[in-house]
């Protein structure tokens, strides 16, 4: 269990600044949401954050390291992503087995058949599924694999990049609560890029509303129903969602 800061993160490509400067703070064990349209940059802090991407300025800390000072073997054991798609994030040639092992083979881990056990247990699935494929699985099976590949190396911060929105509805909550689930079982620190607030508000303590590469507000969970943003464009963001679900 480790807090995250961001502190003036931002990227320029050319006389375009992509992420003007962008700060936030999360607590150990916390789950903080990003918010905002599509194009807001949420998913762009989460790969700059994680070092998928290295071109940008300022500082990125979990715990007391910054994650540039991390080597790769050790940021990997600290930091883990789940991705979007399901479909696009394992291997369709590789079975689960191969998924969950390599992780390990790379970083040297023994008792490999009991981990992988152990993390496809953590999701729900039993170890049969060891043997399986991509192709042979639902699409919620394959983000609880993904779950699993991310957790088998036991780390003590997710970052969760809209780990829902290419699931069908129904599949959706059953994720979310296993999310929800790991985080209380297991202490770890969320970050978590949503375009919709009823996940935030379900999974989240805080979240920031982001603009055009910018931070315009930061809200605790309780003012998604009353509204009680200050900055317009967040005022704006909740008042629509708030009244698309009550049209549904």
């Amino acid at each position: 269990m480790k807090p995250v800061s961001v502190k003036n993160l931002s990227i320029t490509l050319g006389a375009a600044q992509i992420l003007p400067d962008v700060s936030f703070d999360v607590a150990a064990g916390e789950c903080f949401g990003l918010v905002g349209e599509s194009g807001s940059g949420k998913s762009t802090v989460l790969r700059c954050a994680s070092m998928l991407w290295s071109i940008w300025d300022g500082e990125v800390r979990i715990g007391d390291q910054s994650v540039r000072d991390m080597d790769v073997m050790e940021r990997c054991r600290t930091l883990q992503m789940v991705f979007q798609d399901p479909y696009g994030s394992l291997h369709p040639r590789q079975s689960v087995r191969t998924v969950l092992s390599e992780p390990l083979a790379i970083h040297g881990l023994d008792n490999r058949q009991d981990r992988m056990k152990a993390a496809l247990s953590d999701v729900g699935l039993p170890s049969e599924f060891l043997d399986r494929f991509p192709h042979q699985m639902s699409g919620g099976q394959r983000q609880r694999v993904a779950i699993a590949r991310a957790l088998i190396l036991e780390p003590d911060v997710l970052f969760l990049d809209e780990p829902t929105s290419a699931l069908d509805v129904s599949v959706q909550a059953e994720i979310l609560n296993l999310l929800a689930r790991l985080r209380q079982e297991k202490g770890f620190t969320y970050i978590m890029v949503s375009h919709d607030l009823a996940v935030v508000d379900h999974m989240c303590e805080r979240f920031a509303v982001m603009q055009s590469g910018r931070i315009v507000e930061v809200l605790d969970r309780d003012d998604i129903v009353a509204n009680r943003a200050k900055e317009p464009y967040a005022r704006e963001l909740i008042g629509a969602s708030l009244a698309y679900e009550q049209v549904v």
